[in-house]
């Protein structure tokens, strides 16, 4: 099926394309057609997901493949623990396919509304000092070529591309399914509580290696940090969820419907937002409570912002985030959003922005309908000073030129792909300034 005309817009708002052609594949096939179609036409192509990068690495101009009806479970190997998706799968619905079979995603993010290709591709990530990427639970899987052939990567078949597969920016061919190791369900033990942000930050290195999943928020203006501390406890444990009535009054009506007031009244009146993230300060109490790990995992986002997230060494988050606390004091800004802090393991695939190293994220936001130029300029100058790399899916303003000395197996992956895709039908002005021409 395709169509034409139709203006796509991300999730933020900040990119937005009027492609030549839309296509919306329900199989395999189909997806090779429109590969070769796209040849033949002089077009780029590119698949488009939820929508929910930042940065412009989804745009196509061309032919925009929206890949919703290549979605549901491909193959399960339950000895193993593997389990094969089409790639247009929805995070949020990847746990009700794994239940029948008793499994889980080792590790998630906060928001579940990406496609299983998107969110591995550019690199998301949860938290959890031990625990890896989304792309690192990959152990195979199968692209379209800029030919229109199938090419399979596995541990056994074309074995020396999985490191580059596996978090590709989605130029190196269209995903079509994806194997993913995981494990048998477990719960989560949840305690979110208000702590000193000093004593946070003293702590930080400690509780990152030492507990399963821990981040933290600080909200600017404050001297308290949000912790939130997950520990991993067996499927069959006793669950303890949120009360419905409490959930929805912290995560959704001050969460997101007060909170998104605030933001708005914060954009017309930047004055008012440090007595509001005072009051909020004043008000975030301890919660407890024990859920299936996609449920605790998972936070509802409704309020729209944009972001950038800097990877770091892990040792410099501490001293990283208080001179952002010093830039933001010493700027007279006034930002409404919280900055998030968490953590991942090192790992070997060649663009992750955790390659080769133990690494902490900082993320910082602005509200969608303020301009975050300035904000996000002045905080990449501190994460470039720590040796820091762009999160692919977020807002950032490197090129080759800075990203290519940050990677250790970049030049690698450009030799793949041109290997793959030597006439560049996946890209975008997006790779072409962060993978070059």
């Amino acid at each position: 099926m395709s169509a034409s005309g139709a203006k796509w817009r991300n999730w933020a708002g900040s990119e937005s394309v009027r492609p030549v052609r839309v296509e919306r594949p329900s199989s395999v096939g189909a997806v090779q057609r429109a590969v070769v179609a796209a040849a033949r036409a002089g077009l780029r192509i590119k698949a488009v997901g939820s929508g929910h990068s930042f940065s412009g690495i989804a745009v196509a101009p061309g032919v925009q493949l929206d890949l919703d009806d290549l979605a549901g479970l491909v193959a399960v190997d339950e000895a193993g623990g593997r389990v094969t998706l089409a790639a247009g799968t929805r995070l949020h619905r990847i746990p009700a396919l794994l239940a029948p079979h008793g499994l889980a995603m080792a590790n998630l993010g906060d928001i579940d509304r990406q496609t299983l290709a998107g969110a591995t591709s550019t690199g998301t990530h949860g938290t959890g000092g031990g625990f890896g990427g989304l792309a690192t639970q990959i152990t195979a899987l199968t692209m379209v070529t800029a030919d229109g052939g199938l090419l399979r990567v596995s541990e056994t078949e074309n074995a020396e591309l999985l490191p580059a597969a596996r978090l590709g920016l989605g130029a190196l061919g269209i995903l079509v399914d994806i194997t993913v190791q995981c494990v048998p369900r477990f719960l989560l033990h949840a305690v979110e509580a208000a702590e000193p942000l000093e004593e946070v930050l003293d702590g930080y290195l400690e509780r990152s290696r030492r507990l399963d999943h821990y981040e933290f928020y600080w909200f600017p203006h404050t001297g308290t940090a949000l912790t939130k501390t997950n520990t991993r406890l067996p499927g069959d444990a006793a669950r303890a969820p949120v009360g419905r009535l409490s959930g929805w009054v912290d995560d959704e009506l001050l969460a997101n419907g007060v909170y998104r007031g605030v933001c708005a009244v914060g954009a017309i009146l930047p004055p008012v937002i440090p007595g509001f993230n005072r009051l909020a300060e004043r008000l975030t109490g301890r919660r407890e409570y024990t859920d299936a790990s996609h449920r605790v995992f998972i936070a509802n986002r409704t309020v729209r912002f944009h972001e950038m997230e800097y990877a770091l060494p892990r040792h410099a988050i501490p001293g990283a985030l208080r001179e952002v606390r010093t830039l933001i004091d010493s700027r007279g800004w006034r930002i409404s959003f919280p900055i998030e802090v968490r953590s991942a393991a090192a790992d070997d695939l060649w663009l992750s922005t955790a390659q080769g190293r133990e690494t902490g994220y900082i993320a910082v936001h602005r509200y969608h309908r303020e301009d975050p130029a300035e904000y996000f300029h002045a905080i990449e100058a501190i994460m470039r000073a720590h040796d820091g790399r762009p999160h692919w899916g977020k807002m950032h303003y490197r090129d080759a030129e800075s990203l290519g000395p940050a990677y250790p197996r970049f030049a690698d992956f450009i030799l793949v792909r041109d290997r793959l895709d030597p006439e560049r039908r996946f890209s975008n002005s997006y790779l072409e300034r962060v993978l070059g021409q």
